[in-house]
């Protein structure tokens, strides 16, 4: 019995993981973990000695796909220095495997991705930051020195100036 409930939380557990596979050389994800705001809450508050750059996007917002290379550019170049890259997509769920995952393996993206899917956000929207309307694209940039929200575009210029006030 306990071996049987053991190997049901070892499935679970990889079951809600992102999903990689190789495909022609290439890494390709299959999934992308889905967040209630509770859920991602914790990714927004983390108390520890990272910098977090958080990035509220979509793929049918032309705006934030734009400036998805600068959030790639800043996790290759800041692999080494503790900073962490999330690239929150506000995708709608029913879009996930025809939209965001093709979009995500089209562009190769190596940022981690999840998406936030609440239908409360009037509650988290304010919660995140509360001068924020809910516009996208939107980033959150914290660390142990301090918490800053953007609600703008970036290129890559801005953004490494901006993650360097809290470094």
């Amino acid at each position: 019995m306990k071996k049987s409930i053991f190997i049901l939380l070892i499935f679970i557990g990889f079951s809600s993981c992102k999903k990689e596979v190789v495909k022609d050389d290439k890494l390709e994800v299959t999934s992308v973990k889905s967040y209630t705001y509770n859920e991602l809450k914790p990714l927004l508050e983390k108390n520890d000695d990272k910098t977090y750059v958080i990035n509220f996007w979509a793929t049918w917002c032309a705006p934030c796909v734009k400036e998805l290379p600068a959030f790639e550019k800043l996790k290759q170049e800041y692999a080494t220095k503790n900073v962490e890259v999330i690239l929150v997509s506000l995708d709608f769920p029913k879009q996930v495997d025809k939209r965001l995952i093709p979009f995500i393996n089209k562009k190769e993206l190596k940022s981690k991705v999840v998406l936030l899917d609440d239908v409360n956000e009037d509650v988290w929207i304010k919660a995140i930051d509360s001068t924020w309307s809910g516009a996208i694209p939107a980033t959150l940039i914290y660390s142990s020195k301090g918490r800053k929200f953007y609600e703008q575009s970036f290129d890559y210029e801005k953004l490494e100036i901006e993650l360097k006030s809290l470094l």
